[in-house]
């Protein structure tokens, strides 16, 4: 089923294809480039070389970074070409209304133009604009790429849970992920990302994965400033896919081990309570939830799966609430739910939202949705909830456009979702 789909999602990227190249050669005849053979050859190889990114991103194995920054270049393309067949349709349109309106009442006719075949022209300005509108969403995108990259932002949300005791009830949980520090080139901003977190005055704060993007030694500049992250009932922490060192290429296994150990010291050195297949006890006078960390496990095969539930669950079912970091979402759907449905609430990140696309209020969407069915934001099934966290840094390409760095905080709530209720 999963094959039928992807054909058929090639069979229409082509049907566009063709459609926006018949808009082209259609331009007037004094735009040469357009009629040339080696346009319409030129156009089509790139156009397989485009579609080819999706068998590559998903059958072969590369580096996230890499697999985003295709994406990314995928669906910009496609954009623009979908901009530009939006006015072939309509140029197309309003040739059909004066064929069948001449159809109707055909003009009179001299023998002159009785010999000729009556073709009605596409507009000019129309496929001008066309272009132009293919243009300018590449262009816009290119412009505002960098100044979101540290733009951080602060979403509130309101956490319910019936269970929850009442010595937890109006705590305040921050959440950030993702941090890819080998990214970062501007610590000045990135500091004052974690001012921003820490005038939250949160309890308790969660990482949910992928601290670096290849190696250990990406954190030296950053280590003083992430220190800065601090909470009264402490800092509880995850690993994601980037932080084994999988990117990298290690003269041996040692070598490798050493990065590894390296960065579990870091997360020692930053104050950060790492949990790797395990889970802790947090404690507010005779009340008690589980704080519980599994290490990176995703449905996607090309992601390290190192996470044991069974290992991370383990002495908890006396517990009334269970909060689980895991970093990938794909996690939840795969495995959380159907087995575990004692987690109430699971934190990720991993997707950050492709750094592309578009969220409101009530309305999100990114190309990235497309690869994970949970991806930004909140998600429930019966009585278990997923948050994803679209990240605190990025990777791949420099840029964010729609989807900005983000800072959670959440009030927990001893109360069940008033949204339930009223549906």
């Amino acid at each position: 089923m999963h094959n039928l789909h992807l054909i058929l999602f090639i069979a229409a990227l082509l049907l566009i294809d063709r459609y926006v190249l018949s808009g082209l050669r259609g331009l007037p005849k004094k735009r040469r480039f357009f009629h040339k053979e080696s346009f319409t050859r030129s156009y089509w190889i790139f156009t397989v070389l485009l579609l080819a990114v999706i068998f590559f991103v998903i059958y072969v194995k590369v580096g996230f970074g890499v697999r985003l920054g295709l994406l990314v270049l995928f669906f910009l393309a496609y954009l623009c070409k979908v901009s530009f067949a939006l006015f072939i349709l309509v140029d197309d349109l309003r040739r059909a209304g004066l064929y069948f309106s001449r159809k109707k009442t055909p003009p009179l006719q001299t023998p002159e133009t009785k010999a000729k075949t009556f073709v009605i022209p596409r507009s000019e300005f129309l496929m001008q604009a066309g272009l132009l509108a293919g243009a300018v969403p590449l262009a816009a995108i290119g412009l505002n790429m960098k100044s979101g990259l540290y733009d951080y932002h602060i979403k509130r949300h309101t956490l319910y849970l019936p269970n929850l005791p009442k010595a937890f009830d109006g705590m305040r949980l921050g959440q950030i992920s993702d941090i890819h520090s080998g990214s970062f080139y501007n610590p000045r901003a990135v500091r004052g990302g974690v001012e921003m977190l820490m005038r939250e005055k949160a309890d308790l704060i969660f990482f949910t994965g992928d601290l670096v993007n290849e190696t250990t030694p990406e954190m030296r500049d950053y280590q003083d400033i992430f220190s800065k992250v601090k909470a009264p009932l402490g800092v509880f922490s995850s690993l994601g896919n980037h932080d084994y060192g999988d990117y990298a290429e290690w003269p041996n296994a040692a070598a490798k081990q050493k990065n590894f150990d390296d960065l579990l010291t870091t997360h020692k050195n930053l104050g950060w309570d790492l949990l790797r297949n395990e889970n802790r006890r947090l404690k507010i006078g005779n009340d008690e939830i589980g704080i519980l960390g599994v290490e990176n496990w995703g449905a996607i095969h090309r992601f390290p799966r190192r996470g044991r539930m069974d290992a991370t669950v383990k002495n908890t079912d006396d517990l009334p609430v269970k909060l689980l970091l895991s970093h990938d979402p794909s996690h939840w759907r795969a495995q959380v739910l159907p087995e575990y449905p004692q987690i109430d609430v699971m934190f990720s990140g991993h997707t950050h939202g492709m750094q592309l696309g578009v969220q409101t209020e009530h309305f999100q969407w990114s190309p990235v949705q497309y690869i994970y069915n949970e991806w930004a934001g909140f998600y429930r099934e019966g009585a278990q909830q997923l948050y994803v966290n679209v990240g605190y840094g990025f990777i791949g390409i420099h840029g964010r456009v729609g989807i900005l760095p983000e800072i959670t905080i959440f009030e927990l709530k001893a109360a069940a979702d008033p949204k339930l209720k009223e549906a």
